[in-house]
């Protein structure tokens, strides 16, 4: 029988561009963590904000975050994801670090770049999708935009059991997250994590966070917020087994490829 799973959403106003002061308002924040934990999830671009300047902030793999990301994980533990500028041969990647207690880390580059912000100009888009196997738990982390794509998303055969969106979501679109969320939920029989920032960037843009759990029914477990907070919620893999024998919807669906 597989374990509950223990989530933490950290959802925090970023400093524009300043890692060093993003890297420790993380680490205030998670000082407050009052009980164990198996997976942290923070924002998309955790260290400075949603930037199309990625020259001054970039870091190449195994450096200042990629290290940071490290202790916090031994530190509690737990899993620690979220993206942050990375760059490599020449390029730029919108990355999403999948980091265990044990120092071993997987990442995800982003596949959906955000054309309406001119993303796909400064970035360079992934090709791969990952799904990492946490406590029993199949987990498919992924990255803002890529919300808008239910293929990209598709739980063919129950893949995984939880499905992570860390992103910068403006306010103005702050129901389109909500119900996409709620939608990606119900179509994957999965559990749904949600991790959005506050605050204004950079570009005077509004985030209003609405940071949320869903189970595989569609029903929020956590009530959408829009102030800095750390929410921890346990999810039940026996509730979500049972759920889907009852409901098998997954045996009816459309087999395809994404080339």
């Amino acid at each position: 029988m597989t374990a509950p799973l223990t989530v933490t959403l950290v959802q925090a106003d970023l400093h524009w561009e300043n890692p060093t002061a993003n890297r420790a308002m993380f680490e205030e924040m998670l000082s407050e963590l009052t009980e164990p934990t198996d997976l942290i999830v923070l924002p998309e671009m955790f260290t400075t904000g949603f930037t199309m300047n990625p020259a001054p902030v970039a870091e190449v793999m195994n450096l200042t975050t990629t290290r940071w990301m490290k202790q916090i994980a031994a530190q509690y533990q737990a899993v620690v994801t979220g993206s942050f500028v990375v760059q490599e041969n020449g390029k730029y990647y919108n990355r999403l670090v999948w980091m265990q207690p044990d120092g071993t880390y997987d990442y995800y580059d982003k596949r959906h770049l955000f054309r309406m912000g001119n993303e796909h100009e400064v970035y360079t888009a992934g090709n791969r999708r990952i799904i990492k196997n946490w406590k029993g738990w199949n987990i498919c982390p992924l990255i803002c935009y890529d919300l808008r794509f239910p293929v990209w998303s598709r739980n063919v055969d129950n893949q995984y059991d939880v499905l992570i969106y860390t992103a910068n979501w403006p306010a103005v679109r702050e129901s389109v997250w909500k119900s996409l969320l709620t939608a990606r939920a119900i179509e994957n029989q999965c559990y749904v994590v949600g991790v959005n920032r506050i605050g204004e960037d950079g570009n005077g843009l509004a985030h209003s966070g609405a940071s949320g759990l869903i189970n595989s029914r569609g029903e929020w477990i956590s009530y959408p917020q829009s102030n800095a907070l750390i929410h921890t919620h346990t999810i039940s893999y026996e509730e979500l087994s049972t759920f889907r024998e009852k409901f098998p919807v997954s045996l009816d669906g459309d087999k395809f490829q994404i080339f």
